[in-house]
């Protein structure tokens, strides 16, 4: 016989939670039906209830890649209630990106990301819609022109001045740098500087150490297996409180910005025509169009952006380059002739410098900053390459996958800038074998000055400094794991100590 089971013994929540599962259970065997009957691309075979789950992995990038050589460059996966398609070679990149760019156009956007509703108002993330044509126009009209890259050009000056001027307090000391840290310093004061027309870090204050922890914690959430992404009901709950431990930092982020922008107005001040105040006049004269809060989700957008992907690939850069010796040779060799030993790399000395150019397009290659790009998702049922991608399906661009395809690259695994020497790829979006950026309509909008930004800090260190490791340690040994997120960080951050050239 049955216990009897008193109404006390299941809680308001429990029941809830139960008749959330079975409304779920009943939704999974509906999707299943459905999907059967469409033509998916291939897959591996499911798990019920979670379905593929299991195989992702704690590196997406690399597992994923690796079931694509299985199942080809076209893939599909079930990951709880969504469906995933996976996009691992150049030319269904192409098909994704540039042939059907209006169909996947839109976000798959992380739940995390939803923390102080940032994804709703994010340029990076927002749907194809009015208000993301505008945010889009507002940035490459008032930030992103031509006009304005050449006004940065004494900020850009400056800043790295003062990276090199750091590399060398710590030499002298005979001290070592942790690199991706003082390049993101670097950068978070360059953009604070044009945005706002201040140092957000100055000397030693911490500052910079707290945003690269909030920034690197949003990405790494971001990019994080959450069971919300893959069931919907779950929402309330956030069960790994991934959301939770976003918000924080979301919210300190929007928080600051909202501050300056306060003070901006209080005051009544003239920046001479910084970011912020560019936007304030835009929010001033858009009747109501353009808001307060969307400036703080742009700035945040593009501190991100422009700091967090940025130091990581020149984190990156230095230490391919530490691993390959000749490579620093042919670098410092070009430096020296074009720009001089021991000189900081100007604007004007970029399109001199091709080694240095095939340096950083190599690095993107292999270390691409967002490997699966920005997850993308179509609004109706799609036709792709003769297979059917449903409507609200997660489609996956493995940036990663094809910078390492062997039908496309020669050694894909070995850092070899040479290969870039005679070659017309790029990584603006026109050749799909290389895509670090994007492509297409949501191509990164900050693109042009990041370039600028990797070439003049990496050209400048490199010309200016010996790096050497602490210790007895090798660089033929350096640890080169990653860490997955939405960005790629070196699972351990390198630390070198600079020495200077002779002149």
């Amino acid at each position: 016989m049955a216990p009897k089971m008193d109404d006390d013994d299941l809680s308001p929540s429990m029941l809830c939670l139960l008749l959330a599962l079975a409304l779920s259970l009943l939704y999974m065997a509906k999707d299943a039906l459905r999907l059967r009957r469409s033509r998916l691309p291939p897959g591996p075979s499911q798990l019920p209830v979670i379905g593929n789950l299991h195989q992702l992995g704690p590196k997406p990038h690399k597992s994923l890649a690796k079931l694509a050589q299985t199942y080809g460059p076209v893939m599909s996966l079930q990951l709880g209630r969504l469906t995933a398609v996976i996009i691992s070679s150049a030319s269904a990149a192409k098909q994704v990106m540039q042939k059907q760019d209006l169909a996947f156009a839109n976000r798959s956007i992380p739940d995390s990301l939803m923390a102080c509703d940032h994804g709703n108002l994010s340029v990076a993330w927002i749907p194809l819609s009015p208000k993301w044509r505008e945010l889009r126009a507002i940035c490459n009209k008032h930030i992103f022109t031509s006009r304005k890259m050449e006004a940065f050009e004494p900020a850009r000056r400056r800043k790295v001045g003062d990276l090199i001027a750091e590399f060398e307090r710590r030499a002298s000391r005979g001290d070592p740098v942790l690199i991706g840290e003082a390049f993101f310093k670097t950068l978070l004061n360059f953009l604070s500087s044009i945005f706002l027309s201040r140092d957000l870090d100055e000397g030693d204050s911490g500052v910079a150490r707290e945003f690269m922890e909030s920034f690197v914690k949003i990405m790494e959430l971001g990019g994080q297996p959450n069971l919300v992404d893959y069931f919907s009901w779950l929402k309330r709950v956030d069960p790994q409180r991934i959301k939770a431990r976003s918000t924080p930092h979301i919210a300190k982020m929007l928080a600051f910005v909202d501050s300056m922008v306060s003070e901006r107005l209080a005051r009544g001040e003239d920046h001479g025509g910084d970011v912020l105040d560019t936007l304030i006049q835009s929010m001033q004269e858009s009747n109501g169009e353009f808001t307060r809060a969307d400036i703080g989700h742009l700035f945040v957008d593009l501190f991100i952006g422009g700091t967090d992907t940025t130091s990581s690939t020149l984190e990156w850069a230095i230490s391919e380059m530490m691993k390959s010796p000749g490579a620093v040779s042919k670098a410092k060799d070009e430096l020296a002739r074009v720009v001089g030993k021991g000189r900081q790399v100007e604007d004007g000395d970029i399109p001199n410098l091709p080694y240095l150019q095939a340096v950083v397009k190599e690095t993107l290659r292999l270390h691409p900053p967002v490997p699966f790009l920005l997850p993308r998702k179509n609004i109706k049922d799609e036709e792709l390459w003769g297979y059917t991608v449903p409507k609200d399906s997660q489609v996956m661009v493995n940036a990663w996958a094809i910078g390492r395809d062997p039908s496309s690259w020669d050694s894909p695994n070995s850092f070899k800038p040479e290969r870039f020497l005679d070659s017309e790829v790029d990584v603006k979006g026109g050749q799909f074998e290389l895509i670090p950026f994007g492509a297409g309509r949501r191509i990164c909008v900050g693109m042009p000055l990041a370039l600028k930004m990797m070439h003049l800090m990496l050209g400048s260190v490199l010309n200016c400094f010996d790096l050497v490791l602490e210790g007895d340690a090798k660089p033929e040994e350096l640890d080169m794991e990653d860490e997955f997120g939405l960005s790629l960080h070196r699972a351990q951050p390198l630390r070198a100590i600079p020495v200077p050239v002779r002149v």
